[in-house]
Protein backbone atom coordinates (compact mmCIF):
# COMPACT_ATOMS: atom_id res chain seq x y z
CA UNK A 1 0.00 0.00 0.00
CA UNK A 2 2.66 2.15 1.28
CA UNK A 3 4.44 1.68 -2.79
CA UNK A 4 1.38 2.87 -3.95
CA UNK A 5 1.12 6.11 -2.48
CA UNK A 6 4.09 7.53 -3.30
CA UNK A 7 2.36 7.38 -6.89
CA UNK A 8 -0.68 9.12 -5.54
CA UNK A 9 -1.45 12.71 -5.16
CA UNK A 10 -4.25 14.24 -3.14
CA UNK A 11 -5.52 17.82 -3.03
CA UNK A 12 -8.41 19.02 -0.38
CA UNK A 13 -9.79 22.20 -0.90
CA UNK A 14 -12.06 23.13 2.50
CA UNK A 15 -14.43 25.64 1.08
CA UNK A 16 -16.75 27.64 2.95
CA UNK A 17 -19.84 25.63 1.74
CA UNK A 18 -18.03 22.07 0.85
CA UNK A 19 -15.05 20.12 1.19
CA UNK A 20 -13.51 18.79 -2.29
CA UNK A 21 -10.64 15.96 -2.24
CA UNK A 22 -9.07 15.04 -5.56
CA UNK A 23 -6.82 11.99 -6.27
CA UNK A 24 -4.46 11.46 -9.03
CA UNK A 25 -2.19 9.47 -10.38
CA UNK A 26 1.40 10.53 -12.46
CA UNK A 27 1.31 8.35 -16.10
CA UNK A 28 4.72 7.98 -16.41
CA UNK A 29 4.67 7.71 -20.49
CA UNK A 30 2.09 10.76 -20.29
CA UNK A 31 2.43 13.81 -19.83
CA UNK A 32 -1.01 14.66 -17.96
CA UNK A 33 -2.33 13.69 -14.74
CA UNK A 34 -4.97 10.60 -14.39
CA UNK A 35 -7.59 11.57 -11.89
CA UNK A 36 -8.40 8.54 -10.13
CA UNK A 37 -10.72 9.41 -7.23
CA UNK A 38 -13.41 12.02 -6.21
CA UNK A 39 -14.97 13.03 -3.20
CA UNK A 40 -16.96 16.03 -1.40
CA UNK A 41 -19.09 16.56 1.41
CA UNK A 42 -21.08 19.73 2.54
CA UNK A 43 -19.94 21.84 5.32
CA UNK A 44 -21.02 24.52 7.77
CA UNK A 45 -18.16 24.73 9.98
CA UNK A 46 -16.87 27.18 7.52
CA UNK A 47 -16.81 30.99 7.78
CA UNK A 48 -15.60 33.15 4.84
CA UNK A 49 -12.89 30.87 4.47
CA UNK A 50 -11.55 30.37 8.21
CA UNK A 51 -12.69 27.59 10.34
CA UNK A 52 -15.25 28.25 12.47
CA UNK A 53 -16.80 24.75 13.55
CA UNK A 54 -13.80 22.05 14.22
CA UNK A 55 -15.93 19.41 14.78
CA UNK A 56 -17.97 19.93 11.92
CA UNK A 57 -14.82 20.58 9.39
CA UNK A 58 -13.53 17.78 10.76
CA UNK A 59 -16.62 15.29 9.70
CA UNK A 60 -16.69 16.97 6.24
CA UNK A 61 -12.99 16.51 5.23
CA UNK A 62 -13.54 12.82 6.91
CA UNK A 63 -16.42 12.18 4.63
CA UNK A 64 -14.69 13.55 1.41
CA UNK A 65 -11.68 11.70 2.14
CA UNK A 66 -13.84 8.55 2.37
CA UNK A 67 -15.62 8.75 -0.72
CA UNK A 68 -11.89 10.01 -2.51
CA UNK A 69 -10.57 6.60 -1.19
CA UNK A 70 -13.75 4.35 -2.11
CA UNK A 71 -13.39 5.67 -5.97
CA UNK A 72 -9.94 5.63 -6.00
CA UNK A 73 -9.33 2.16 -4.48
CA UNK A 74 -6.21 3.82 -2.34
CA UNK A 75 -5.54 4.74 1.37
CA UNK A 76 -4.92 8.88 1.30
CA UNK A 77 -2.30 9.65 3.97
CA UNK A 78 -1.17 13.24 3.03
CA UNK A 79 -2.57 15.48 0.99
CA UNK A 80 -2.59 19.64 -0.23
CA UNK A 81 -4.45 21.67 1.61
CA UNK A 82 -6.00 25.09 0.28
CA UNK A 83 -6.18 28.25 2.35
CA UNK A 84 -9.11 30.78 1.72
CA UNK A 85 -9.91 33.79 4.16
CA UNK A 86 -9.34 37.83 4.15
CA UNK A 87 -6.43 36.76 6.52
CA UNK A 88 -4.27 36.11 3.60
CA UNK A 89 -2.26 39.20 3.25
CA UNK A 90 0.94 39.79 0.46
CA UNK A 91 3.46 41.38 -0.90
CA UNK A 92 6.80 41.32 -3.03
CA UNK A 93 10.01 41.87 -1.17
CA UNK A 94 13.79 41.68 -2.30
CA UNK A 95 16.33 39.52 -0.50
CA UNK A 96 20.30 40.44 -1.13
CA UNK A 97 23.24 38.46 -0.17
CA UNK A 98 26.92 37.69 -0.96
CA UNK A 99 27.76 34.49 -2.17
CA UNK A 100 29.50 32.52 0.10
CA UNK A 101 31.46 30.44 -2.26
CA UNK A 102 34.96 30.95 -3.02
CA UNK A 103 35.32 30.45 -6.81
CA UNK A 104 31.82 32.54 -6.46
CA UNK A 105 29.41 30.02 -7.84
CA UNK A 106 26.00 30.34 -6.59
CA UNK A 107 24.83 27.14 -4.50
CA UNK A 108 21.09 26.39 -3.79
CA UNK A 109 22.41 27.46 -0.17
CA UNK A 110 23.13 30.96 -1.72
CA UNK A 111 19.47 31.20 -3.07
CA UNK A 112 17.51 29.47 0.44
CA UNK A 113 20.14 32.64 1.84
CA UNK A 114 18.26 35.12 -0.43
CA UNK A 115 14.98 34.04 0.04
CA UNK A 116 15.27 33.91 3.70
CA UNK A 117 16.89 37.73 3.49
CA UNK A 118 13.23 38.27 1.33
CA UNK A 119 11.31 36.96 4.06
CA UNK A 120 12.85 39.08 7.10
CA UNK A 121 9.90 40.90 7.31
CA UNK A 122 8.26 42.60 10.22
CA UNK A 123 5.16 40.98 11.10
CA UNK A 124 2.68 41.18 13.61
CA UNK A 125 2.67 38.81 15.90
CA UNK A 126 -0.37 36.84 14.97
CA UNK A 127 0.75 36.43 11.58
CA UNK A 128 3.00 34.10 10.08
CA UNK A 129 4.42 33.59 6.53
CA UNK A 130 2.76 30.92 4.33
CA UNK A 131 4.58 31.05 1.49
CA UNK A 132 7.83 32.80 -0.68
CA UNK A 133 7.50 32.45 -3.92
CA UNK A 134 10.75 33.52 -5.95
CA UNK A 135 9.82 35.70 -8.59
CA UNK A 136 13.02 36.45 -10.47
CA UNK A 137 16.84 36.79 -9.66
CA UNK A 138 19.39 39.50 -10.47
CA UNK A 139 23.42 38.15 -10.60
CA UNK A 140 25.50 41.27 -10.25
CA UNK A 141 23.21 44.06 -11.61
CA UNK A 142 22.29 41.59 -14.23
CA UNK A 143 17.87 40.66 -14.07
CA UNK A 144 15.61 38.61 -15.00
CA UNK A 145 17.18 35.34 -14.05
CA UNK A 146 14.91 32.81 -13.66
CA UNK A 147 17.53 30.18 -11.97
CA UNK A 148 21.02 31.85 -11.12
CA UNK A 149 22.33 28.14 -10.03
CA UNK A 150 25.45 27.39 -11.41
CA UNK A 151 26.03 30.85 -12.52
CA UNK A 152 29.28 32.96 -11.26
CA UNK A 153 28.72 36.26 -9.30
CA UNK A 154 29.36 38.04 -6.17
CA UNK A 155 26.07 39.28 -5.27
CA UNK A 156 22.95 37.71 -5.32
CA UNK A 157 19.41 39.33 -5.08
CA UNK A 158 15.86 37.90 -5.70
CA UNK A 159 12.23 39.21 -6.14
CA UNK A 160 9.64 37.90 -4.03
CA UNK A 161 6.20 37.55 -3.75
CA UNK A 162 5.79 36.72 0.57
CA UNK A 163 1.90 35.34 1.31
CA UNK A 164 1.20 35.82 4.98
CA UNK A 165 -1.57 34.63 7.54
CA UNK A 166 -3.32 34.80 10.54
CA UNK A 167 -1.74 32.11 12.95
CA UNK A 168 -4.65 31.22 15.03
CA UNK A 169 -6.95 30.80 11.32
CA UNK A 170 -4.05 28.03 10.42
CA UNK A 171 -3.67 26.83 13.55
CA UNK A 172 -7.53 25.71 13.13
CA UNK A 173 -7.41 24.58 9.70
CA UNK A 174 -4.27 22.57 10.73
CA UNK A 175 -5.88 20.93 13.63
CA UNK A 176 -8.92 20.20 11.13
CA UNK A 177 -6.94 18.10 8.89
CA UNK A 178 -4.59 16.48 11.60
CA UNK A 179 -7.66 15.28 13.97
CA UNK A 180 -9.31 13.73 10.31
CA UNK A 181 -6.48 11.80 10.45
CA UNK A 182 -4.13 12.73 7.48
CA UNK A 183 -0.89 14.72 7.01
CA UNK A 184 -0.28 18.37 5.12
CA UNK A 185 1.76 17.97 2.43
CA UNK A 186 1.93 21.71 2.51
CA UNK A 187 -0.92 25.00 2.13
CA UNK A 188 -1.70 27.01 -0.46
CA UNK A 189 -3.88 29.60 -0.84
CA UNK A 190 -7.01 29.35 -3.26
CA UNK A 191 -6.43 31.58 -6.08
CA UNK A 192 -2.77 30.07 -6.94
CA UNK A 193 -4.17 26.41 -6.56
CA UNK A 194 -6.88 27.12 -9.09
CA UNK A 195 -4.16 28.95 -11.46
CA UNK A 196 -1.85 26.13 -11.22
CA UNK A 197 -4.82 23.41 -13.06
CA UNK A 198 -5.41 26.47 -15.87
CA UNK A 199 -3.27 28.68 -16.83
CA UNK A 200 -0.77 28.04 -19.86
CA UNK A 201 2.76 29.87 -19.71
CA UNK A 202 1.87 31.88 -22.49
CA UNK A 203 -1.47 33.37 -20.37
CA UNK A 204 0.89 34.44 -17.61
CA UNK A 205 4.07 35.71 -19.61
CA UNK A 206 1.06 37.70 -21.71
CA UNK A 207 -0.48 38.70 -18.34
CA UNK A 208 -3.90 37.27 -16.61
CA UNK A 209 -5.39 37.55 -13.50
CA UNK A 210 -7.38 34.20 -11.57
CA UNK A 211 -10.70 35.03 -10.52
CA UNK A 212 -11.96 32.14 -7.92
CA UNK A 213 -15.30 33.05 -6.86
CA UNK A 214 -16.61 30.91 -3.52
CA UNK A 215 -19.14 30.95 -1.45
CA UNK A 216 -17.96 33.80 1.13
CA UNK A 217 -14.56 34.79 -0.32
CA UNK A 218 -12.82 35.25 -4.00
CA UNK A 219 -9.24 34.81 -4.82
CA UNK A 220 -7.84 36.92 -6.86
CA UNK A 221 -4.14 36.22 -8.30
CA UNK A 222 -2.75 37.75 -10.68
CA UNK A 223 0.40 37.30 -13.49
CA UNK A 224 2.71 39.15 -15.26
CA UNK A 225 5.89 38.59 -17.63
CA UNK A 226 5.40 35.22 -16.16
CA UNK A 227 5.82 36.02 -12.96
CA UNK A 228 3.24 36.36 -9.98
CA UNK A 229 2.55 39.78 -9.08
CA UNK A 230 -0.28 40.12 -6.53
CA UNK A 231 -2.55 38.01 -4.42
CA UNK A 232 -5.50 38.69 -2.18
CA UNK A 233 -8.81 37.25 -0.84
CA UNK A 234 -11.68 39.36 -0.48
CA UNK A 235 -14.97 38.55 1.50
CA UNK A 236 -17.51 38.69 -1.22
CA UNK A 237 -19.12 35.34 -3.21
CA UNK A 238 -21.71 34.16 -4.34
CA UNK A 239 -23.61 33.87 -1.49
CA UNK A 240 -23.67 37.47 -0.99
CA UNK A 241 -26.25 37.59 -3.95
CA UNK A 242 -28.45 34.57 -2.41
CA UNK A 243 -28.56 36.67 0.54
CA UNK A 244 -29.67 39.83 -1.31
CA UNK A 245 -32.92 37.70 -2.80
CA UNK A 246 -33.52 36.27 0.42
CA UNK A 247 -33.89 39.58 1.75
CA UNK A 248 -35.55 41.13 -1.19
CA UNK A 249 -37.89 38.32 -1.84
CA UNK A 250 -38.86 37.47 1.59
CA UNK A 251 -37.74 33.74 1.23
CA UNK A 252 -35.39 31.20 2.96
CA UNK A 253 -31.97 31.02 1.69
CA UNK A 254 -32.19 27.66 0.58
CA UNK A 255 -34.80 29.24 -1.96
CA UNK A 256 -32.83 32.01 -2.96
CA UNK A 257 -30.27 29.87 -3.54
CA UNK A 258 -32.05 27.53 -5.52
CA UNK A 259 -33.82 30.72 -7.71
CA UNK A 260 -30.39 32.01 -8.55
CA UNK A 261 -29.16 28.72 -9.83
CA UNK A 262 -32.04 27.87 -11.66
CA UNK A 263 -33.29 31.55 -13.37
CA UNK A 264 -30.17 33.90 -12.17
CA UNK A 265 -28.45 35.84 -15.27
CA UNK A 266 -25.68 38.31 -14.79
CA UNK A 267 -27.46 40.89 -17.09
CA UNK A 268 -29.18 44.12 -16.61
CA UNK A 269 -32.66 44.21 -16.45
CA UNK A 270 -35.16 45.38 -19.08
CA UNK A 271 -37.42 47.55 -18.04
CA UNK A 272 -40.79 46.64 -20.32
CA UNK A 273 -39.59 42.70 -20.17
CA UNK A 274 -42.85 41.07 -18.77
CA UNK A 275 -40.93 37.65 -19.03
CA UNK A 276 -41.88 35.46 -15.70
CA UNK A 277 -40.22 32.37 -14.09
CA UNK A 278 -42.68 29.62 -13.27
CA UNK A 279 -41.44 29.06 -9.69
CA UNK A 280 -42.62 25.02 -9.35
CA UNK A 281 -39.80 24.11 -11.94
CA UNK A 282 -38.08 24.13 -8.41
CA UNK A 283 -40.81 23.32 -5.75
CA UNK A 284 -42.17 26.43 -5.35
CA UNK A 285 -45.79 27.93 -5.58
CA UNK A 286 -45.97 31.40 -7.54
CA UNK A 287 -44.05 33.40 -10.58
CA UNK A 288 -41.14 35.50 -10.24
CA UNK A 289 -41.04 38.57 -12.56
CA UNK A 290 -37.51 38.40 -14.37
CA UNK A 291 -36.64 41.86 -14.65
CA UNK A 292 -37.11 41.77 -10.70
CA UNK A 293 -34.72 39.35 -10.25
CA UNK A 294 -32.21 41.24 -12.67
CA UNK A 295 -32.32 44.31 -10.43
CA UNK A 296 -31.23 42.14 -7.49
CA UNK A 297 -28.27 39.92 -9.22
CA UNK A 298 -27.31 42.89 -11.50
CA UNK A 299 -26.58 45.68 -8.54
CA UNK A 300 -24.85 43.00 -6.51
CA UNK A 301 -22.63 42.11 -9.47
CA UNK A 302 -21.80 45.58 -10.22
CA UNK A 303 -20.73 46.38 -6.70
CA UNK A 304 -18.20 42.62 -7.02
CA UNK A 305 -16.98 44.11 -10.63
CA UNK A 306 -16.06 47.41 -8.65
CA UNK A 307 -13.93 45.85 -5.99
CA UNK A 308 -12.64 43.42 -8.39
CA UNK A 309 -11.51 45.83 -10.64
CA UNK A 310 -9.35 48.42 -7.59
CA UNK A 311 -8.16 44.74 -7.02
CA UNK A 312 -6.91 44.38 -10.49
CA UNK A 313 -5.20 48.41 -10.25
CA UNK A 314 -3.21 46.99 -7.10
CA UNK A 315 -1.38 45.05 -8.83
CA UNK A 316 2.71 46.53 -10.82
CA UNK A 317 1.32 47.09 -14.24
CA UNK A 318 -2.62 47.12 -13.61
CA UNK A 319 -5.51 45.94 -16.23
CA UNK A 320 -3.15 47.42 -19.16
CA UNK A 321 -0.83 44.74 -18.19
CA UNK A 322 -3.17 41.89 -18.79
CA UNK A 323 -3.53 41.10 -22.10
CA UNK A 324 -4.59 37.20 -21.73
CA UNK A 325 -7.36 38.97 -19.47
CA UNK A 326 -9.13 36.97 -16.39
CA UNK A 327 -9.87 33.42 -15.87
CA UNK A 328 -12.82 32.68 -13.98
CA UNK A 329 -12.74 29.68 -11.73
CA UNK A 330 -14.76 28.63 -8.57
CA UNK A 331 -18.56 27.80 -7.84
CA UNK A 332 -19.65 30.98 -8.26
CA UNK A 333 -18.29 31.38 -11.51
CA UNK A 334 -21.28 29.20 -12.82
CA UNK A 335 -23.92 31.93 -12.89
CA UNK A 336 -25.14 32.35 -16.75
CA UNK A 337 -23.39 34.87 -18.66
CA UNK A 338 -21.29 35.92 -15.32
CA UNK A 339 -18.04 36.15 -18.28
CA UNK A 340 -19.61 38.48 -20.55
CA UNK A 341 -21.43 40.71 -17.71
CA UNK A 342 -17.80 40.98 -16.20
CA UNK A 343 -16.26 41.69 -19.33
CA UNK A 344 -18.25 44.53 -20.01
CA UNK A 345 -17.68 45.71 -16.56
CA UNK A 346 -14.21 45.18 -16.21
CA UNK A 347 -13.43 45.98 -20.00
CA UNK A 348 -11.16 43.25 -20.24
CA UNK A 349 -11.38 39.59 -21.82
CA UNK A 350 -12.98 37.05 -19.72
CA UNK A 351 -13.29 32.83 -19.70
CA UNK A 352 -14.23 29.98 -17.95
CA UNK A 353 -10.98 28.15 -16.45
CA UNK A 354 -10.93 24.36 -17.10
CA UNK A 355 -8.50 22.12 -15.63
CA UNK A 356 -5.43 21.25 -17.92
CA UNK A 357 -3.36 18.45 -18.40
CA UNK A 358 -5.25 16.00 -16.56
CA UNK A 359 -7.73 12.41 -17.95
CA UNK A 360 -9.60 9.88 -15.81
CA UNK A 361 -12.76 10.91 -14.48
CA UNK A 362 -12.83 14.50 -16.31
CA UNK A 363 -16.30 14.38 -16.93
CA UNK A 364 -16.95 15.08 -12.98
CA UNK A 365 -14.39 17.45 -12.52
CA UNK A 366 -14.84 19.76 -15.48
CA UNK A 367 -17.12 21.90 -12.85
CA UNK A 368 -15.27 25.29 -12.05
CA UNK A 369 -16.00 24.72 -8.38
CA UNK A 370 -13.03 21.88 -8.95
CA UNK A 371 -10.54 23.94 -10.30
CA UNK A 372 -8.52 23.97 -6.57
CA UNK A 373 -9.19 20.88 -6.03
CA UNK A 374 -7.40 20.25 -8.87
CA UNK A 375 -4.43 22.46 -8.72
CA UNK A 376 -3.66 21.83 -5.35
CA UNK A 377 -3.52 17.74 -6.48
CA UNK A 378 -1.17 18.51 -9.37
CA UNK A 379 1.03 20.89 -6.66
CA UNK A 380 1.25 17.85 -4.30
CA UNK A 381 2.60 15.70 -7.24
CA UNK A 382 5.60 18.49 -7.73
CA UNK A 383 6.32 18.70 -4.65
CA UNK A 384 8.64 16.33 -2.34
CA UNK A 385 6.68 14.91 1.04
CA UNK A 386 7.04 17.10 4.12
CA UNK A 387 9.06 15.19 7.09
CA UNK A 388 7.18 13.93 9.62
CA UNK A 389 6.46 16.46 12.89
CA UNK A 390 4.70 15.96 15.97
CA UNK A 391 1.64 16.98 14.40
CA UNK A 392 2.03 14.22 11.43
CA UNK A 393 2.41 11.46 14.17
CA UNK A 394 -0.75 12.82 15.69
CA UNK A 395 -2.89 12.97 12.83
CA UNK A 396 -1.20 9.46 11.84
CA UNK A 397 -2.89 8.34 15.10
CA UNK A 398 -5.81 9.83 14.19
CA UNK A 399 -5.65 8.11 10.44
CA UNK A 400 -5.31 4.61 12.25
CA UNK A 401 -8.74 5.21 14.36
CA UNK A 402 -10.34 6.24 11.36
CA UNK A 403 -9.26 3.38 9.62
CA UNK A 404 -10.04 0.91 12.60
CA UNK A 405 -13.55 2.33 12.73
CA UNK A 406 -14.10 2.09 8.57
CA UNK A 407 -13.44 -1.68 9.34
CA UNK A 408 -16.07 -2.63 11.66
CA UNK A 409 -18.33 -0.23 9.26
CA UNK A 410 -20.97 -2.52 7.43
CA UNK A 411 -20.29 -2.41 3.30
CA UNK A 412 -22.89 -0.70 1.49
CA UNK A 413 -24.01 -3.45 -1.69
Amino acid sequence: MAAKREATYVGLDIGTTKVACVVGVAQPDRPDVSIMGLGSAPTSGVKRGVVVDLEDTVSAVTAALEEAERMSGTVIERVTVSVDGSHIQSLNSRGVIAVSRADKQISREDMARAEDAAAALSLDANREILRVIPRSYIVDGQGSIVDPYGMTGVRLEIDTHVITASIPAMKNLDDAVHRAGIVSNGYIITPLASARACLTKRQKELGVAVIDIGAETTGVAIFEDGKISYTSIIPIGSNHITKDLSHALRTTLDTAEKIKCQFGVAQKPKPKDATKHDLSDIGIRGTLLARELDTIVEARLSEFCDVLRKEVEKAEGGAAMLASGVVLTGGGSKLDKLPEFMEQQLKLPVTLGQARSISGIIDRVKDPAYATAIGLMLEDLEKPQAPNTINDKIGQAFGKVRSIVKGFMPRSS
